[in-house]
């Protein structure tokens, strides 16, 4: 039995990066109405078929796509002149997608129930007093946006510093990173508009540049595998 072609499987895995970073694109073209201001506008938002399919395809698939591309990089990464920086960025990015995963699950399942409990006349759920799961989730919240900054920072100065990958596909991620997590923080809190920020779109586009830039690096080079069985000689 042949050995397996452990680069392009790699290569087949860093797919997922660009993926993510077009569904990312996708799910945020058409951002949800501010709640604080427009709560009965969110409601009628949250409530459609086209809200539960963009966050269930793009954010939660796009999150899964994330996950296993994150791998494959780390994966591609360990060998090589920065395997253990690139290895320590791949443990913080994943954990910080994991945590992120059941934010997204409630956001996909779970406002579509308040949203439509308000337009049937329930309206008393806004007004609810905060209860522990609610600072449990914003704490969270703040946690997977720590991690998944500092993770992908980290990954785009590894992919720089390997020597193997596109030097500039590694500052294309890093800037996706900065775009997507602080500096959509600050155009949140400017604007004073609590739904996905501007900056999230031209990050995402980013991520398909680089995460494409990567992928097609390493599938275009012949696996190891293949080039130590091509150097041994034949026996006759």
């Amino acid at each position: 039995m042949s050995a397996p072609n452990i680069t392009r499987w790699i290569g087949i895995g860093l797919l997922g990066l660009p993926l993510y970073g077009a569904l990312t694109f996708w799910s945020s073209l058409d951002p949800q109405p501010d709640p604080n201001t427009h709560y009965e506008a969110w409601s009628r938002f949250v409530t459609t078929d086209h809200y539960v399919l963009t966050h269930l395809l793009g954010s939660i698939l796009g999150l899964t796509f994330a996950i296993f591309g994150t791998f494959a990089l780390g994966a591609y990464l360990a060998n090589g002149r920065a395997g253990r920086l690139g290895l320590a960025a791949m443990v913080i990015t994943v954990l910080g997608s994991a945590l992120f995963l059941p934010a997204m699950g409630v956001s996909t399942f779970a406002a579509p129930e308040e949203g439509q409990a308000y337009l049937a006349g329930i309206d008393q759920f806004a007004k609810l007093p905060p209860i522990f799961a609610d600072t449990a989730f914003a704490m969270t919240s703040l946690l997977v946006i720590v991690l998944l900054f500092v993770g992908n920072v980290l990954l785009g100065v590894a992919v720089w510093r390997s020597g193997t990958l596109p030097r500039w596909a590694g500052v294309l991620w890093a800037a996706a990173a900065v775009l997507m997590y602080p500096l959509g923080i600050v155009y949140a809190v400017i604007s004073g508009v609590q739904s996905t920020p501007r900056t999230v779109l031209v990050g995402a586009l980013l991520i398909v540049v680089g995460g494409a830039w990567m992928a097609w690096s390493v599938l275009r080079r012949p696996s190891a595998e293949a080039v130590g069985v091509a150097a041994q000689p034949r026996v006759r």
